[in-house]
Formats: structure tokens, C-alpha cells, sequence
């Protein structure tokens, strides 16, 4: 994982979505995370939203169904970054 990216990045943005195609839980999204915490300033908050599988089994199918079923969508994206903007 480049740290040194994701904070430069975090630095200028100022918010964090991370979007992947499994569990939320112990995925990029917590790698990213526990970048931030040992790498930004103490204190300093930012601002985050997971895109993916929110604790649930895995199912069989198409897979432009299952990203819709699962939450992970274009339109999931867009809201997730939506949402975190506004808590900037």
C-alpha cells in the first residue's frame, strides 16, 4: 500500500472513499484507514465512506447484478462521495 499517497492525497482532499468488491470489514477500506490514523497529525479527522459488501454472504450471478445487489454500483459511488463532502 503507497502510505505516502494516500496521505498526500487525504492532505489535499480533505475526505476518503474506498470502494471494493467484497466485505467492508478488515478490506482496503480498514488498510486505508489505519494509514490515516498513524499518518495524519493527531487529532486531525477525516472524513470516511466505505463502498462494498456490508456484511453479507456471497451469491451467485451475473456480475453487473450482483454489483447492483451488493451495493458497489456506479450510482453507490456517487452517493458515498456525496455523503462524505458534505461532512467535509
Amino acid at each position: 500500500m503507497d502510505e505516502e499517497t494516500i496521505i498526500k492525497s487525504v492532505k489535499k482532499t480533505g475526505a476518503v472513499v474506498t470502494v471494493e468488491e467484497h466485505q467492508v470489514m478488515a478490506g482496503m477500506g480498514s488498510a486505508v484507514a489505519e494509514v490515516l490514523v498513524s499518518g495524519l497529525p493527531a487529532g486531525r479527522q477525516v472524513p470516511m465512506e466505505f463502498v462494498g459488501a456490508q456484511d453479507r454472504f456471497g451469491e451467485s450471478g451475473e456480475p453487473e447484478e450482483l454489483i447492483e445487489k451488493f451495493g458497489i454500483g456506479v450510482s453507490d459511488i456517487k452517493e458515498a462521495v456525496k455523503k462524505v463532502l458534505k461532512r467535509k
